[in-house]
């Protein structure tokens, strides 16, 4: 008699025996003809040009991570959709503080300026020492 764990250990190598036998499979039967145009790097159809290290803007990753964020955050909206009239007045008020605090991040995000994609560049306020301001008082005076 297999138990429960049998059985699952019977699934998983059965996938594993597909997988390899798929894989090893088309290995087999491929045509292999390699030509320098093969082997070069595939950009969308353009030919590569310049060094494969170019330094992307983090601007990119910036919006990717705030969308990543605010995307799986939504997704609990979904189950909590879907059980709402079991849950009660308990769920609607914890679901309107989940949204209040997904707000404030939202606006934090929106006023921090991370959701422009042309960030101003930032003013760096001067400080001059006493002595110098001195000096420039004297020299306006003159």
């Amino acid at each position: 008699m297999i138990t429960e764990f049998g059985r699952v250990f019977i699934f998983f190598i059965v996938g594993v025996v597909f997988t390899a036998g798929g894989l090893i499979f088309a290995w087999l039967i491929r045509p292999s003809r390699a030509y320098p145009g093969k082997l070069t790097t595939y950009e969308c159809g353009e030919d590569p040009v310049g060094s494969p290290w170019v330094k992307f803007n983090i601007r990119f990753y910036v919006i990717a991570l705030i969308f990543l964020v605010f995307e799986v955050e939504t997704v609990f909206l979904f189950p909590w959709a879907l059980a709402f009239q079991k849950l009660g007045m308990f769920a609607f008020v914890e679901m309107l503080i989940f949204l209040a605090i997904l707000f404030v991040g939202y606006g934090y995000v929106w006023m921090k300026g991370d959701l422009d994609w042309d960030m101003p560049a930032p003013t760096i306020p001067v400080v001059r020492s006493s002595a110098v301001a001195a000096a420039a008082r004297e020299e306006a005076r003159v």
